[in-house]
């Protein structure tokens, strides 16, 4: 490995975030011009209509779970363990943040959603167990 390649999924879930912040602003501007809400209410953080609100949930949702991936990947670099294993899992858990997004954000159905966050869990719980081996062994 060349030395960057852990950052390529660690830059695809940031554009997952950037994106989620431009869906947010269309649903947005189009409840405003809709007539169904004022801008105000997004401004005071009053009740946010369910079009916006999931979008919302899932941009916080951004902010939990994957905290952890990013302070893995930079471990992993910084310890050389960044390993085509390491890879793998990191792209893995980049895949299924963008399909639990992509259900938050539509259906917002926790039959599928659940499964996804789980999937991640595992993924970055992997990436974990691999960086505590990789410098248990070094």
């Amino acid at each position: 490995m060349t030395g960057f390649e852990i950052f390529w999924p660690v830059l695809a879930h940031v554009a997952l975030v950037f994106a989620l912040y431009a869906l947010l602003s269309r649903r947005r501007v189009a409840l405003v011009r809709a007539g169904k809400v004022d801008s105000s209410q997004f401004r005071e953080n009053r009740e946010e209509p369910s079009e916006s609100l999931v979008v919302r949930n899932s941009i916080a949702n951004q902010f939990e779970l994957p905290v952890l991936f990013y302070v893995c990947c930079v471990l992993l670099y910084v310890t050389e363990g960044d390993n085509p294993a390491a890879l793998g899992l990191a792209w893995l858990f980049v895949a299924l943040r963008y399909a639990h997004a992509f259900v938050h954000v539509t259906s917002n159905r926790l039959k599928f959603r659940r499964p996804l966050f789980m999937a991640c869990f595992v993924a970055l719980a992997a990436m974990w167990a691999w960086l505590a081996v990789w410098m248990a062994m070094n």
